[in-house]
């Protein structure tokens, strides 16, 4: 019998020892260290307070995915998905080193690296990706802040995003209509070949120009020094993509679904019809408000109405009623058919019949849960004690589409909560599942309780942009990332924090550039390409994450689903029996083998698992890293522009674009950061006017 598995081990159990004595030993001399399987790399070394708690990767213990997956049972409890809005990956960390991000290769190499835009005397230019700056000169020669947190929202529709990833015969994105498609122009692109183009029709206005010109722009840690912090000093995931090309509700539900609706497509078709015009069509590709506690909810369990979008009056055309198998379903586990006798039988449950028997038929315990969003009750923005919903978004809300979950008051109360009910809970170590385990999705929305305010004397950029989820048009991204430090430096301050894991991710771009091409597997009931979407930003925080890694492993919204799968020992929805049965009979119907959850075999995408530093796992408590290592002081976490924006010194980062010490991708000279919110050219004196 050979030796060497036995000697690797011991080799990296001894190097595991040395490094708990010496841990900056193994990053001393800034070797770049990369797994052999390829999927995890260290990005290129920042300050010293992360090298301290770097690790070679290369002497990562050798285990088995189920001795892996024995570790993380044993020392992950608690699930934290902090579930952000409407950014791409390259919009973000497209800059970031060691990640495959704009300049990793050349821009030949780089799908949409170099399209179209047409100019606003209807000629046809080019544009690539640039940093948005922080400030320009104007013509007076006097330095105007462009506040590169606040930016408008550029078209994230389904039919938008297909029409910018510009998809090829053999459906490869070639990405490369993202600025001609953000323009919205009437006319015709005509591609002459060779790199030229003609455009005939009506000329782009300013703002148009603009627009195109803001999809393909990007920041980097100086406006976002917090989340480029937490990619710092845990695992950043660059090959991680969203599910539903398209906007924020199909996502949100394949969050928790790894679909929007697909197997409820196939088992009633004819709910695939007028996707365009009725919010009631499935799969889910827009952004319909829930059924329920719509104007059409004339259902509601005993004392029990949805709140509404603002808590406006609900609307008349809203989703169908959800009745495809979720997380929230598994859930239940041994009690789901408890739970699920508050049910509308013929409403809620007639698709999961099969799925709840399986469910119940295993005889596993419930897994606790909650899903706390901004504004779906009371919130310290509320006055007179009344919870006016003005900052709810609830179409963003997943378990709101569910009927065995919205239409379930015990599930209602139990379940679903407002932001200011998860601090209360986690101060109070009242989390559901405290003690035993459970799982936590958060959300932000239109307002913010830290009481922030945008940094710009804009009164139209206040009024517009108090938002904390992060979506642009709404949110300021400063206020958003003090949302996240918020709720981890309320997790690591807790008895949460030794048995942790926390997700960070985002929903999907806000149909922003990225250069990566997502793998399409199916379409539509009208043909356009439905999954998967772009890529989208992803980190994993935990006291055993790898510190300063990088992981390539393929991943989306299902890879969420698998990993708490996988700890809470779940039956995969894909495999549950309705939803297997429906994803078999897609292929009959309409010729598609992947219209099911992408939590399944069929779907080759990852569990996280590449996020842990199993060394430290298999050291337990004595291996973790320290709260401290997560946290960010308030006072800091309060004080805009944080880190004085300048993040990147504070970080020791220096971003990818720039080359000895110049920056190689500056902004168009008539960039605009915000065209519809404060219309203009920042470089005439006295933008903006508003």
């Amino acid at each position: 019998m050979s030796s060497t598995p036995w000697l690797k081990s011991s080799c990296a159990s001894l190097l595991a020892a040395v490094l708990m004595l010496n841990p900056l030993a193994a990053v001393a001399n800034d070797v770049k260290s990369t797994q052999k399987d390829g999927l995890i790399e260290l990005a290129p070394r920042s300050s010293d307070a992360v090298a301290r708690y770097t690790r070679d990767l290369r002497m990562q213990p050798e285990l088995s995915a189920a001795q892996k997956l024995a570790l993380l049972k044993q020392n992950i409890k608690y699930v934290f998905v902090l579930f952000q809005e409407n950014r791409s990956f390259d919009f973000y960390f497209g800059t970031y080193p060691g990640a495959n991000g704009l300049f990793s290769k050349s821009a030949a190499l780089t799908p949409g690296f170099v399209q179209p835009i047409v100019n606003t005397d209807g000629t046809v230019g080019t544009v690539s990706p640039f940093l948005i700056p922080q400030s320009v000169k104007n013509t007076n020669n006097q330095t105007v802040l462009l506040y590169p947190e606040d930016t408008d929202s550029v078209n994230h529709g389904h039919t938008a995003i297909d029409a910018k990833l510009d998809l090829n015969s053999n459906n490869v994105a070639q990405n490369d209509m993202y600025a001609f498609t953000e323009q919205g122009l009437s006319g015709t692109l005509t591609n002459n070949g060779g790199g030229s183009y003609t455009y005939t029709g009506p000329a782009p206005t300013l703002a148009q120009k603009q627009k195109g010109e803001l999809v393909v722009s990007h920041v980097d840690c100086n406006t976002v020094p917090f989340l480029w912090n937490y990619a710092d000093r845990f695992t950043l995931f660059d090959s991680f993509f969203d599910t539903v090309i398209g906007p924020s509700t199909p996502n949100a539900i394949a969050m928790i679904a790894g679909q929007s609706g697909v197997t409820q497509w196939v088992k009633h078709p004819e709910l695939g019809s007028n996707n365009d015009t009725n919010n009631s069509a499935l799969p889910v590709t827009g952004d319909p408000q829930p059924f329920w506690g719509s104007a059409l909810d004339i259902f509601p369990g005993v004392g029990q109405t949805q709140p509404t979008e603002e808590g406006a009056p609900g609307t008349t055309n809203p989703s169908s009623n959800l009745t495809f198998a979720s997380l929230p379903l598994s859930f239940m586990g041994n009690q789901i058919k408890n739970i699920t006798a508050q049910d509308d039988l013929a409403l809620d449950l007639q698709d999961v019949q099969a799925d709840i028997k399986k469910i119940a038929g295993e005889n596993k315990p419930p897994v606790p849960w909650a899903w706390y969003q901004e504004g779906y009750d009371l919130e310290p923005t509320d006055t007179n004690g009344t919870a006016t919903h003005a900052t709810y978004i609830a179409h963003h809300d997943a378990p709101q589409y569910f009927g065995y979950e919205a239409n379930n008051p015990v599930e209602t109360a139990n379940h679903m909560k407002g932001l200011q009910d998860f601090f209360t809970a986690i101060n109070a170590t009242n989390l559901p599942g405290t003690g035993t385990g459970g799982v936590y999705y958060i959300r932000g929305g239109y307002g913010n309780n830290d009481g922030l305010i945008p940094r710009s004397p804009s009164p139209n950029v206040e009024a517009l942009f108090p938002g904390s989820d992060d979506h642009p048009g709404y949110s300021d991204a400063q206020i958003s990332e003090a949302l996240l430090a918020d709720e981890i430096n309320a997790i690591a301050n807790s008895p949460y924090w030794p048995n942790s894991a926390i997700i960070i991710t985002y929903d999907e771009t806000d149909g922003l550039y990225d250069h990566t091409q997502p793998q399409i597997r199916n379409f539509d009931p009208v043909g356009d390409a439905l999954e998967q979407g772009p890529r989208i930003p992803a980190i994993v925080i935990s006291p055993f994450s790898l510190v300063h890694a990088v992981s390539h492993e393929a991943s989306e919204h299902g890879s969420v689903i698998k990993f708490i799968d996988a700890l809470f020992n779940l039956t995969p929805l894909a495999d549950l029996p309705d939803e297997a049965a429906a994803t078999k009979l897609g292929e009959t119907l309409f010729g598609q083998s992947t219209l099911g959850p992408s939590d399944g075999a069929k779907t080759k995408i990852g569990s996280l698992f590449t996020a842990f530093d199993f060394g430290r796992l298999q050291q337990g408590a004595a291996g973790a890293l320290p709260p401290s290592y997560a946290i960010i002081p308030e006072s800091q976490v309060l004080s805009l522009p944080h880190w004085g924006a300048n993040g990147c010194r504070y970080l020791s980062i220096n971003p990818t674009d720039y080359q000895n010490g110049s920056l190689i991708d500056p902004a168009p000279a008539d960039f605009n950061p915000r065209p519809s919110s404060n219309p203009g050219l920042p470089t005439t004196p006295g933008w903006p006017t508003n």
